[in-house]
């Protein structure tokens, strides 16, 4: 992920980005709602993929066609498994809290399309990230951010190590960037199969996942 603000290598929880000289500038934090209104603006490139993650505007970088095969398996393997009563999102963005609106790569939220007309989900069962380039970045920022937001069960599936890491319970870090992580990391393989806490009748083989 890249910021916006230009050629940043990381910024801070507090509100300071480091550039590649290694000074440190404060940047302007915006609240969901303000981000909301300049999308409906059209302020941003259509098909530009902006995200929202703690008040940090960030643009996702160009998707690879594995990154893409794995985003369209793991939407298909979702839908499969969850059926009706359920929207299964893929790059669709989720209402996290009053400063966050991430767009995982895949997310399932009770009820149906029509239901998230006005607008979008915020109790998401599950979220998915699939990380190629980014698998430190959902490993560390992501993981906080969906434990800080209370979302139960948050998957990556690492295409680095063709792994599934399936990360739960929630529970204070103040080492993590946001002061939350999961306090139960399982690891699986490919010979590997899943349960989502939200449907654990269901089972998703982790083959299913990989491209």
């Amino acid at each position: 992920m890249v910021s916006p603000l230009g050629n940043i290598d990381e910024w801070d929880p507090a509100g300071r980005v480091r550039g590649m000289a290694g000074s440190s500038a404060a940047i302007r934090r915006w609240k969901r709602v303000e981000y909301e209104q300049l999308v409906e603006k059209g302020v941003f490139a259509s098909g530009e993929r902006v995200e929202l993650i703690d008040g940090v505007l960030l643009v996702a970088e160009p998707q690879s066609s594995s990154h893409f095969a794995a985003v369209r398996l793991a939407e298909l393997a979702l839908t499969r498994a969850f059926g009706e009563g359920w929207d299964v999102r893929a790059q669709g963005p989720i209402a996290l809290d009053d400063s966050s609106e991430p767009e995982p790569d895949v997310a399932v939220v009770r009820g149906a399309p029509r239901d998230y007309v006005l607008a979008h989900p915020a109790e998401a069962v599950l979220v998915v990230e699939v990380a190629l380039t980014s698998l430190a970045f959902d490993s560390e920022y992501k993981s906080s951010l969906y434990a800080r937001a209370g979302r139960p069960d948050y998957w990556i599936v690492n295409l680095v190590d063709r792994l599934l890491e399936v990360r739960r319970d929630p529970v204070p870090s103040p080492s993590a960037p946001y002061g939350w992580d999961y306090g139960s990391v399982l690891i699986l393989g490919p010979d590997d199969s899943v349960r989502p806490l939200a449907l654990p009748a269901a089972v998703i083989a982790v083959a299913d996942l990989l491209p």
